[in-house]
């Protein structure tokens, strides 16, 4: 309903505009006299209309509202989406980053968010404003979890919480406290995991937030669906890249095997990997082969 009004406004603001109606003649036929609108004309107005904080793109991307306990909503990717990041609130005031994205040797698994280093009872805040999607617990998990949806098009999730401060369907704005930091479900230690999502896919947060100084990357993030997508160290800006790729290790494979199924050469693994021709590989291993 909210969208079709949307619509329905814009559709009879840009027929005034084309018309060359001033859009305060327009509003002052309908609505009490406002001195304010004086001073908006139609190319002030076009502007605001078409700006992305007024068109909210998470209702492109999310067209249902799926509330439930599913962490990562399955939705179709966009080939690129520009997030736009100038109304930011940090999620915590905590700068120490315990553990990064990505996949994890030693467990055999991917990382799909940010840990930060956070003490029971810190408060944990809305980073952009939007609307709580789910509350849930998993005990052999993410134990108290919260998932937000934001009007940009992302989604954040904040894990092992001990205290959760909003409820089901709750608008948000940024900066608003939203939990308690904790060490419930599967955790070793009190810590936020914190992760961002777009379509239900996890993103690196570090492609957004800059947690050591308290910041982020830019005014806007864009994502691209076929790019692997890093931060320059010396710049602190998101720079893109041919999308990396990785073998998932089955029973019976070798690094040679796997060079040959894909059509590389081995020594290009090796590179890619940190490996040699002593290194072991196990099932469930990723494998990076370009």
């Amino acid at each position: 309903m909210k969208t079709f009004f949307r619509a329905l406004i814009l559709a009879a603001f840009l027929v005034a505009i084309a018309s060359g109606v001033k859009a305060q003649d327009l509003l002052a036929s309908q609505a009490p006299y406002d001195t304010h609108m004086e001073f908006v004309d139609s190319m002030e107005l076009r502007n605001m209309l078409f700006n992305e904080s007024y068109l909210y793109p998470s209702e492109d991307l999310y067209p249902e509202w799926d509330n439930n306990s599913r962490v990562h909503y399955s939705g179709k990717l966009p080939d690129s989406l520009r997030i736009d990041l100038r109304e930011f609130v940090m999620p915590t005031k905590n700068v120490k980053v315990t553990d990064i994205f990505g996949y994890r040797s030693r467990r055999r698994r991917v990382h799909n968010g940010l840990d930060i280093k956070v003490q029971k009872g810190d408060t944990i805040y809305a980073p952009f404003s939007g609307k709580v999607r789910t509350i849930a617990y998993q005990r052999r998990g993410y134990g108290h979890y919260i998932v937000l949806r934001h009007n940009n098009g992302l989604e954040t999730v904040y894990a092992h919480l001990s205290k959760k401060l909003v409820k089901e369907n709750q608008v948000v704005k940024a900066g608003d406290p939203i939990a308690l930091g904790g060490n419930s479900g599967r955790s070793t230690g009190a810590h936020l995991h914190f992760e961002t999502l777009i379509c239900g896919k996890p993103i690196n947060p570090a492609l957004i937030f800059d947690f050591k100084n308290q910041g982020v990357t830019g005014e806007y993030y864009v994502y691209r669906k076929n790019k692997h997508q890093s931060v320059d160290p010396k710049t602190g800006k998101v720079v893109d890249s041919d999308l990396q790729q990785y073998h998932k290790v089955r029973s019976g494979d070798t690094l040679s095997k796997i060079a040959t199924k894909y059509g590389v050469s081995l020594s290009q693994i090796y590179k890619l990997n940190k490996m040699n021709a002593r290194s072991v590989i196990r099932p469930g291993q990723q494998v990076r082969y370009r």
